[in-house]
């Protein structure tokens, strides 16, 4: 069986998705070698069902909304089913960009693990040892995962989801495999999930700051923030206040400029090209910029980005 490549996303991250899908094709010297499939949150109904239900994420009780601009996160589990449990697989975010060659990931020697992630925690830590100091130091980054789905028959999408709202399950022990055997877990380098670093040895980068998105600047920001607020209750209640008066994303501002303009080229750059090939047409791009998924200026940032290198 063919590797594959799957993007996850949903409607507001729809042009993310079309240009990762490009960018993965077209830096690779193998691109006939893998596939690539787009996993889109309308094509999996179990998600829309659960709408305005409370669910656990992190001991708290949260409650589920298709809107959030990351309503396709339990995708990430779905890759294994979808290739029959058979050979492998990576699953990345839609706002991960190749810059480097995937089916070197694809082709690596897994050395008989199941899944294969960027660690949360300095490698030079014992993960036991960050998992005493906060869950989230000892959690793999599962947004992109190089995967053998033949070892992941207990992967089950859909049930395992439906359990987050039987609170027998916390999205955040499940979103960082803290719930999977540390014996089927290996590392790779932070290369093939460099958050917001776009440098030499990069190859697959990740705009993971959802506040920087460079294709978001100037939008009104539509995305639930984490809760940093748990060792201050005050706080807390203030941002649930504020939830219920102004709305889930009322008083959070904008998307701001990425701080690297290098990354806001390359992604623009790579947007220019998919326009040329008819991958994203300009009409599609301005229903984007209409529903505030993509920036308004977004037409006269790409004319003023330089071609990309070959």
């Amino acid at each position: 069986m063919k590797p594959r490549v799957f993007i996850h996303t949903n409607e507001k991250q729809w042009v993310g998705a079309l240009v990762s899908r490009y960018s993965l094709q077209r830096n690779s010297a193998h691109a006939s070698e893998f596939d690539v499939e787009i996993l889109h949150v309308k094509d999996f109904p179990f998600l829309a069902n659960r709408e305005g239900q409370p669910f656990l994420r992190g001991g708290v009780e949260r409650v589920w909304r298709m809107d959030d601009l990351q309503s396709f996160t339990p995708l990430r589990f779905k890759p294994p089913e979808r290739m029959g449990y058979e050979g492998r697989a990576v699953i990345i975010d839609p706002d991960i960009f190749a810059v480097g060659d995937i089916y070197e990931l694809l082709s690596r020697d897994m050395e008989g693990k199941a899944v294969m992630g960027r660690p949360r925690w300095n490698k030079e830590t014992d993960r036991e040892k960050a998992l005493q100091k906060g869950k989230e130091k000892g959690t793999v980054a599962t947004s992109v995962m190089l995967l053998d789905c033949a070892k992941l028959t207990h992967w089950r999408a859909e049930e395992q989801f439906g359990e987050l709202f039987e609170f027998k399950r916390d999205y955040k022990r499940w979103i960082g495999l803290l719930d999977e055997p540390p014996e089927n877990i290996g590392l790779f380098e932070r290369e093939w999930n460099d958050f917001d670093r776009l440098a030499p040895e990069t190859k697959l980068l990740h705009n993971t700051k959802r506040r920087t998105q460079p294709w978001k600047t100037g939008l009104p920001v539509d995305y639930t923030p984490a809760d940093k607020f748990k060792k201050f209750p005050p706080l807390r209640a203030l941002n649930r206040l504020r939830a219920q008066v102004f709305g889930e994303y009322g008083l959070l501002g904008r998307y701001a400029p990425h701080p690297d303009p290098n990354q806001e080229q390359f992604f623009f750059g790579l947007l220019r090209e998919c326009l040329e090939k008819g991958i994203v047409d300009e009409a599609l791009l301005r229903e984007e910029m209409r529903t505030n998924h993509v920036r308004h200026d977004a037409l006269e940032v790409i004319d003023r980005t330089p071609p990309l290198p070959a």
